[in-house]
């Protein structure tokens, strides 16, 4: 069972993972992580389970396996980090044995890769400020030319 402080509830922590986390993929899941580290924060864990799995009973078996699978990798997660758990459509039909090979070897690669970049974050942001923000040019309202 996944203790409910270490759930993730908010849709900005699941997008912070996803975008700015490292990604790894095995069989039916797909596995985000993203280091946030944090003074006596608690690690976040979120499961993604679409009805592309299948109808509610399937997804919710498929949820209840994978809370059983993760909550005994919550201590490997760093302080404040995040974790993202996303089903892919094989994954209903897969017992629980091969969702725990899938997600471990998924986990492990998206380990690898975050410690790989040596930073927390792989988003660079799309729109003007944040590009000014990065690169250090000056940007203004008025259109050149003008």
């Amino acid at each position: 069972m996944l203790p409910a402080r270490h759930r993730m509830r908010r849709a900005a922590d699941f997008e912070r993972a996803v975008r700015r986390g490292a990604r790894g993929g095995r069989g039916s899941l797909v596995v985000h992580v993203a280091d946030d580290p944090v003074e006596g924060g608690t690690p976040l864990v979120g499961l993604v389970v679409s009805k592309a799995v299948g109808n509610a009973v399937v997804r919710n078996r498929v949820k209840r396996r994978l809370r059983a699978v993760v909550s005994h990798r919550i201590d490997q997660l760093p302080s404040g980090g995040r974790l993202v758990v996303r089903a892919l459509p094989g994954s209903g039909e897969a017992g629980s044995a091969e969702l725990a090979r899938d997600f471990e070897g998924a986990f492990a690669t998206a380990r690898r890769r975050l410690a790989r970049t040596g930073r927390s974050t792989r988003h660079v942001p799309g729109c003007a400020a944040g590009a000014a923000d990065v690169h250090g040019a000056e940007t203004s309202d008025a259109r050149p030319g003008q």
